[in-house]
């Protein structure tokens, strides 16, 4: 873990987006999307034990079996006529390039997607099929990042960071403010971290509409700067990443989320490769949902979150359902 405090100070906090933000993109989405599921599941809520109630938001029920769906079409209809003319370059492991690819097929924007070499090969598929040219270069997301901005500088296209943009944080709001909409007395979110979008979206909401909701937030053990610099108050990042959950496998913080999460956090934990996949065996088992690793997190977090959620509404989010069947079939045989 090195420390980046000498180099890169944590910003004053300064919320990256507020709630007429979010409203604005949700404004930008109507035409494109329907409100996914807020279902409770006792059995969940049994399995968390702690007189718990678990409620699962269903985004791997979106178009692109992702909650990023939001954030890509919260970036790709803000663009004006010379950024679609440019194109749009993007940096993901897949489910944020399939969100963008969705977007650009859906206005006729060219886009071009960055992904890790070896990168989980289902989810390029599905970028490809959008219409989203793929590059396969660099060993995690991070150097992904790297090749995004080259080519962004080498042929004039428009950036669309994951994580590093208001547009983006705004679309993973929408989703909280439907929750909200959905059931108004929930006690908590739980939600997995990569860059964090999802859970400033959720904080940002939750400030403005429900001051009295908590957000938690799961990182996976074997990808952790985020949960690790938020536990040390400095920013912090890691020399690599060890996960089956690609869509959290990030290795440093966001100048755009970090503070906010110092700052909003109720708490945070992470979780092992050996728990998510028993999460997801688990939700698979109960909800007969298939989610991916990431997706499977909030739910394993509740273990390690069981003395201070006892007795509250709990949801989790099932934030994507992309996961390659080579490894499923490993999850499912618990080998993983």
């Amino acid at each position: 873990m090195t420390d980046m405090s000498t180099t890169s100070t944590t910003p004053k906090t300064e919320w990256p987006i507020t709630l007429d933000d979010v409203r604005a993109a949700r404004e930008r989405l109507s035409p494109y999307l329907q409100p996914t599921p807020l279902r409770e599941y006792p059995q969940l809520g049994e399995l968390a034990g702690s007189g718990m109630r678990v409620f699962a938001k269903h985004e791997n029920h979106q178009p692109t079996n992702s909650f990023k769906i939001r954030n890509g079409l919260s970036f790709m209809t803000s663009l004006n006529d010379d950024e679609r003319r440019r194109g749009v370059v993007a940096a993901s492991t897949g489910n944020h390039g399939q969100g963008i690819a969705y977007g650009g097929k859906l206005l006729g924007v060219k886009t071009t997607i960055c992904v890790p070499a070896g990168n989980n090969p289902e989810k390029n598929a599905a970028m490809r099929a959008l219409g989203g040219t793929v590059v396969e270069e660099g060993r995690d997301y991070d150097e992904a990042v790297t090749v995004m901005q080259r080519l962004a500088a080498s042929e004039g296209r428009v950036v669309a960071h994951s994580t590093n943009d208001p547009r983006i944080i705004a679309g993973a709001g929408t989703m909280t403010l439907e929750i909200l909409e959905q059931d108004s007395t929930l006690d908590a979110i739980v939600i997995a971290v990569g860059g964090g979008s999802q859970a400033v979206g959720a904080l940002t909401v939750a400030r403005e509409l429900a001051p009295r909701l908590d957000v938690y937030g799961v990182q996976a053990a074997g990808a952790p700067a985020i949960h690790d610099s938020w536990h040390a108050g400095k920013r912090l990042t890691t020399s690599r990443v060890d996960t089956f959950a690609e869509g959290v496998a990030t290795r440093a913080t966001y100048d755009l989320t970090f503070p906010a999460l110092r700052a909003g956090l109720a708490g945070f934990v992470t979780v092992t490769d050996a728990e998510i996949a028993e999460s997801l065996r688990t939700i698979l088992s109960v909800t007969h949902n298939l989610v991916e690793g990431a997706g499977a997190m909030g739910f394993a977090g509740l273990a390690k979150l069981r003395d201070r959620l006892a007795g509250k509404k709990v949801a989790v989010i099932f934030c994507g359902g992309n996961i390659d069947s080579g490894m499923l079939q490993r999850i499912l045989a618990k080998q993983v």
